[in-house]
């Protein structure tokens, strides 16, 4: 009995060590599971704001940490400070949405189509590039984030929840390539809304097609007046200042040391409204013309005889309204004939390119000009100089401030229709939208769509900075100018000035 005996005190023994190994897998078990259940919900704030890749493998690494209670503090420590360089690094973007004039969320089912048309081969290519650079950085901008560069003719840009594509057409600054490349985009692409062109004439026609399709245009970066005035229709904007911004800038400047005025100007649309805006402006800040304005061709070469005839008019100075190449054999008539020393040339600077070309007899002299990026001074215009020379090596231009200004008053009115690409809902958003832009402030004046803005007085002070810092600043100005709608729609312009600056 006895053998049987120890026989069963030893296998109670061994049941008591199987029973409390148990226990004690059991209580491991139980420990485990209190890390594992435990940690990973005390992370879950961390992983909350990850729509973004940045904090994505945040939320990887904390999953194997879980796995050993151990580390499961220290881990969490690390979550929090990857977290913190998450919301650093989306900073600058929710800061550039804030910057741009963010008015709501913009969400689209379907992608929105823009239709970009500007001069890429043409006569006036010089500032179509303008277009091709900003309206890109532009867009940018207001997403937060660059973009997709399909092609050279096709940009893809994400808004929110909205798919922005960009179609671009070379129009070559000629009215018959406009409306072909106009009905391309809106048939055959099946666009939203048009931005363009360069040259004021195709861009009459580009109005047409967009009021006979019902698609919103923004035009950008054509000045003549008619087309917020005679040629105005309610799909019609503008980011691009008109003549008479130009001219208000400078005369009210001019007559303080000139008081007699003989101008010239191209024979079309943009001439005439520039000479128009310089007779009414010069002559309100009390200017006298002497002489009856003086129209030549736009593809002149020859300008002897128009010189002639300015010089004759013994005027104290001569205005030159003028776009493209016609310019050079301008200066060079006048200086062949001496007419730069008998009296002042009142002429606003031009591109940073072809300054040297047509102003290098005028160092010293003090004008107008639309954008300078030194004379700009605020955060938007920061921001471009900085993409432009990072990524194109040199500083915005002329006309970049335009082409950005359009992308940024698209982009702002279709946040603020909530992403409805629809003409009735842009036409609302973007009458009497303010947004900040290269050129500071824009308005959008409800009554015609023009766009008031500032304006700069400079003067040359050289022709050969590497960097194109040819002025000193002077001033800034934000010429408010007149209602130039026809006749029939002059009900829309309230209590503006209707025809002139004085309203007479």
């Amino acid at each position: 009995m006895l053998p049987n005996s120890n026989y069963s005190e030893e296998k109670d023994m061994k049941n008591r060590q199987y029973l409390m190994m148990l226990l004690s897998l059991l209580l491991v078990f139980v420990l485990a599971l209190a890390a594992c259940g435990g940690e990973p919900a005390a992370e879950e704030p961390a992983e909350e704001p990850a729509p973004t890749e940045t904090v994505e493998p945040m939320a990887e690494e904390v999953e194997p940490a879980a796995e050993e209670a151990e580390e499961a503090e220290p881990v969490a420590e690390e979550s929090e400070s990857v977290a913190e360089e998450a919301a650093e690094t989306e900073a600058p973007a929710a800061e550039e949405e804030e910057m741009a004039g963010d008015g709501g969320t913009a969400v689209c089912e379907e992608p929105v189509k823009v239709g970009l048309i500007t001069d890429v081969t043409g006569d006036l290519s010089i500032y179509g590039a303008h277009m091709l650079r900003s309206f890109p950085y532009g867009m940018e901008y207001v997403a937060g984030a660059p973009g997709e560069k399909v092609s050279d003719e096709q940009w893809t840009f994400q808004i929110d929840d909205c798919t922005v594509e960009i179609y671009i057409q070379d129009d070559q600054s000629a009215a018959e390539n406009t409306a072909t490349v106009a009905r391309e985009l809106i048939e055959v692409e099946d666009v939203d809304i048009l931005v363009g062109t360069v040259s004021s004439s195709a861009t009459a026609t580009l109005q047409e097609l967009a009021r006979e399709n019902k698609i919103p245009l923004i035009v950008a970066p054509a000045a003549a007046n008619d087309i917020t005035g005679a040629n105005f229709n309610e799909y019609t904007f503008r980011t691009s200042r008109n003549n008479y911004q130009d001219t208000v800038n400078l005369c009210e400047y001019l007559v303080q040391d000139y008081s007699t005025f003989v101008q010239i100007a191209p024979d079309y649309a943009f001439g005439y409204g520039g000479a128009a805006a310089y007779r009414d402006a010069c002559t309100l800040f009390g200017g006298e013309f002497v002489s009856d304005d003086i129209f030549a061709p736009a593809d002149t070469t020859e300008f002897t005889p128009y010189m002639e005839e300015i010089l004759d008019s013994g005027a104290d100075a001569f205005l030159v309204t003028w776009a493209g190449g016609g310019f050079v054999p301008m200066m060079q008539a006048a200086t062949d004939l001496g007419v730069l020393d008998e009296m002042n040339m009142g002429a606003s600077f031009v591109d940073n390119v072809v300054m040297p070309v047509f102003f290098g007899n005028n160092i010293g002299n003090t004008s107008g000009i639309i954008y300078h990026y030194t004379a700009a001074d605020n955060e938007v215009n920061d921001w471009l100089v900085a993409k432009t020379m990072e990524n194109d090596g040199v500083p915005p231009d002329l006309f970049d401030a335009d082409a950005m200004n359009a992308a940024l008053l698209f982009g702002n009115a279709l946040r603020a229709t909530g992403g409805d690409a629809s003409a009735d809902a842009l036409i609302s958003a973007m009458e009497g939208m303010e947004f900040e832009g290269p050129k500071g402030t824009i308005y959008i004046r409800p009554e015609d769509h023009v766009a008031i803005q500032d304006m700069y007085i400079v003067t040359l002070t050289n022709l050969d900075d590497p960097e194109f810092k040819f002025f000193d600043y002077v001033e800034t100005n934000r010429p408010d100018v007149p209602c130039l709608l026809p006749e029939e729609l002059q009900d829309r312009c309230g209590d503006l000035p209707i025809g002139s600056l004085s309203g007479k």
